[in-house]
């Protein structure tokens, strides 16, 4: 019988978690006993070391050794999920620092600063969980605990119209999103009995020839949950709004962190449960694989498509968003096989790239913000000549984000197309030539603002010292995988195990 307690000894493996809560614990503590008129800014130092700890934690746990499980199969401890952990915890801690001194009183109340640094602890929380889980039950408390704080982060700009509208269609749609997911997930315990993933696929080979419609039902209710929490077309229409509403750094957490979680599990779950074992080699896996290709599809498509009429930055990265969730879904739809089996390389690389490129994008933004109070892209008009290296930084990352050669975004769209290209599945692939082709034509209207249109009002640009290194971390991150982008591969291909750390065959 599996050992369904904590040990003491477990607890050495739960570092990185812990080390989130008792820093939320202590900063919670601290800010009630502060004073209202106390400066908070320390919180956002506190919270960033937290988070580098963390980090440190999963990166001592790297490395061929087996994975481990605790709590039964409830939770488990292996390089699949070290290296999304290591993925959310980067992008949690660019977030902390760019805000660090660079948020306004309507961005965030200096009142309630505090709330903000330590509530994205448990919302980074909830995602390493969700990376981690290898049962449904775990996997849902992960996920509600990062949905339940992001729409408290998105609501946390009360005296703005814009944020209470998108704070409630994000609660709203969430909630139903989760519902659905649930209902999903019941189907799959009445089929097997169990929550256990590796049990559950063992269990769908047998009721695929006696239910499977329900089977059937049940992949399309999770795809279609699942689906909301990528923003992934045509389960993408919250985020605009939910973009436009929330303050730049919880909009860049949503985009990069959220969205990074949410595909830990995708993952986990379309291969766990739907791809592998007992229904390989059926009608049903390639029905899977054709739903998968399809939602990558449509995201490509209409992403790009609707980002070209958007003047609004916000909405732009919004749409440009759901077409890289396109991007990202393409590695998990094409199968592995034996002359295509690096689905994961290629995901995690894109991930990487992605990041960075719209961590540095809503850099940028907050850098306008600060400048001119717009969120329009007429406000980067004339920025190379009132501030000439920022905009070079954020030529860069527009660059990478259209994915043009010698950049992070160039070679992790190359390497997910060559593998759908290796697997036969050449019309993803000219989807993908396709709709990177469209792009380039609301990418370069940064471009075209910056150089070739000018600020009458010959606005001051103001940043502050830790937003300004956030943007120029971006820009080196992005250049390095785009000059060295095997480099970064090798690294993944030496911790990442396909049999040891993403299959959990029964």
């Amino acid at each position: 019988m599996e050992q369904l307690r904590l040990q003491v000894t477990d607890l050495a493996f739960l570092g990185p978690e812990l080390t989130l809560v008792i820093a939320a614990v202590v900063m919670a503590l601290l800010d009630l006993m502060l004073p209202e008129s106390k400066n908070r800014t320390v919180f956002g130092w506190f919270s960033l070391i937290s988070l580098i700890v963390s980090a440190a934690f999963v990166v001592a746990g790297l490395g061929p050794s087996e994975p481990k499980q605790l709590l039964g199969l409830s939770y488990r401890i292996d390089d699949f999920a070290n290296i999304f952990k290591l993925v959310l915890l980067t992008g949690a801690a660019l977030i902390t620092f760019m805000s660090i001194g660079s948020m306004k009183e309507e961005d965030i109340p200096r009142v309630h600063v505090g709330e903000f640094y330590y509530l994205l602890l448990p919302a980074t929380l909830g995602g390493m969980i969700m990376a981690s889980s290898g049962d449904l039950i775990t996997l849902y408390v992960g996920l509600e605990l990062l949905s339940i704080t992001s729409y408290i982060l998105v609501a946390m700009r009360k005296k703005n119209t814009l944020s209470n509208e998108g704070a409630f269609k994000y609660i709203v749609l969430g909630g139903i999103s989760s519902a659905i997911i649930l209902y999903g997930m019941s189907f799959l315990y009445g089929l097997s009995g169990s929550t256990a993933i590796s049990e559950i696929n063992s269990a769908l080979g047998e009721a695929l020839t006696s239910m499977g419609a329900i089977v059937y039902l049940a992949f399309f209710l999770l795809l279609a949950g699942f689906g909301f929490k990528i923003a992934a077309a045509p389960f993408h229409t919250w985020a605009p709004d939910v973009y436009q509403g929330a303050s730049t750094p919880i909009t860049a957490f949503l985009a990069v962190v959220s969205k990074a979680a949410s595909f830990a599990i995708v993952f986990r779950i379309m291969y766990g449960v739907f791809a592998i074992g007992p229904v390989m080699d059926t009608p049903f896996h390639q029905d899977v694989l054709t739903a998968l290709m399809t939602l990558a599809a449509i995201a490509m498509i209409l992403g790009n498509f609707i980002a070209l009429r958007q003047k609004q930055l916000k909405r732009l990265l919004a749409y440009s968003g759901v077409a890289n969730t396109g991007y990202l879904l393409v590695p998990i739809a094409v199968q592995f096989s034996l002359t295509h089996y690096t689905n994961f390389d290629e995901l995690i690389f894109y991930l990487l790239a992605y990041l960075f490129m719209n961590i540095g994008a809503f850099a940028v933004l907050m850098i306008l913000e600060r400048s001119t109070g717009e969120e329009e892209l007429s406000g980067l008009a004339g920025l190379y000549f009132r501030a000439p290296g920022t905009a070079i930084a954020t030529v860069v990352i527009i660059l990478s984000l259209a994915g043009l050669p010698m950049t992070g975004g160039f070679f992790g769209k190359l390497y997910i197309m060559l593998g759908s290209m290796q697997t036969h599945h050449y019309w993803l692939s000219a989807v993908m030539i396709g709709t990177s082709v469209v792009s380039f034509y609301y990418y370069f209207g940064f471009i075209r603002q910056m150089f070739m249109r000018s600020d009458y009002e010959a606005r001051e640009v103001r940043t502050s010292m830790p937003l300004s290194i956030t943007l120029w971390i971006c820009v080196a991150a992005t250049l390095v995988m785009g000059f060295y982008p095997q480099g970064v591969l090798a690294g993944i291909e030496k911790v990442f195990t396909l049999q040891q750390d993403l299959f959990m065959l029964k």
